[in-house]
């Protein structure tokens, strides 16, 4: 069973991380109602999922009585459906296109930078359409140009060349895309930082560098000195996995997320 009285420690971490998410909800019209409706479905999933007795199936009276949610509202929640979990296909198939433009060699110049691809096919040349059909014959280049040119991702040269804009895929418009690697993101990284809280073994790598008093100069360098050695870091990160054998037939494959941040802001501003 969970600590029933939280300490004043849990909680102030807590309101910390649930700021810039309530700033996020209020900024996107949800409100208290909306959210608590929707807490109370995670909680739900939650206690489901992960504080089931062993051999026994989680009955609405259990789970009423691990998260505080009235019976009748536990029997409504758990007959919704289930929320997805995984990035829409969208959103992933655009993301392994621009990994595979920034890593693999045929897309990349002298100096490892992905280069402008010409929009068609050249004999014996890459090209957007080769990016593109290589990781899937499904979707059709025009339609991937399209919508990146519409989300800030890529643009068009004098040549007719497709240059992309973003070393990463976060494009500057498009809510969805955005909303979805929010959510993916933010939560794997909670995810691994609860998972050190509650005591999981071995701890997961989740670390981070903080300093106070610093000129705006010098926090700007350091910004600019995260975005070329994470970048790097990363794309290196793809590689590595890229090259990873695949698990064997009938085995359970895993997935993982590695992300690397950077946020600033006054030393004295009010977090409250």
């Amino acid at each position: 069973m969970p600590d029933a009285t939280p300490s004043p420690s849990l909680l102030s971490a807590l309101a910390r991380i649930l700021s810039p998410v309530a700033r996020l909800m209020l900024a996107r019209g949800v409100t208290l109602p909306l959210a608590v409706e929707l807490l109370k479905r995670v909680y739900i999933d939650v206690a489901r999922r992960d504080f089931r007795l062993e051999g026994k199936s989680a009955t609405d009276s259990r789970i009423s009585l691990l998260t505080g949610v009235h019976r009748k509202d536990v029997r409504r929640l758990r007959e919704l459906p289930a929320a997805p979990s995984e990035l829409p296909a969208k959103v992933s198939f655009g993301a392994q296109a621009v990994a595979r433009w920034t890593t693999v060699a045929d897309f990349l110049d002298s100096s490892g930078q992905p280069r402008a691809l010409p929009r068609q096919a050249r004999a014996g040349e890459a090209s957007f359409e080769s990016l593109v059909g290589g990781i899937s014959r499904d979707i059709r280049p025009r339609s991937l140009l399209d919508e990146w040119l519409r989300l800030g991702i890529v643009r068009m040269n004098e040549r007719d060349e497709v240059v992309l804009i973003t070393a990463a895929f976060v494009p500057r418009d498009g809510e969805d895309e955005k909303l979805a690697y929010f959510g993916h993101n933010l939560g794997d990284h909670a995810s691994a930082a609860a998972d050190n809280v509650i005591g999981h073994s071995p701890a997961w790598f989740e670390r981070s560098v903080h300093h106070t008093e610093m000129t705006q100069e010098a926090v700007v360098a350091l910004h600019a000195l995260v975005a070329d050695q994470g970048m790097a870091l990363l794309q290196d990160l793809h590689r590595h996995a890229e090259a990873a054998a695949p698990p064997e037939p009938g085995d359970r494959g895993e997935r993982f997320t590695c992300g690397i941040y950077f946020y600033s802001k006054p030393t004295l501003e009010d977090d409250s």
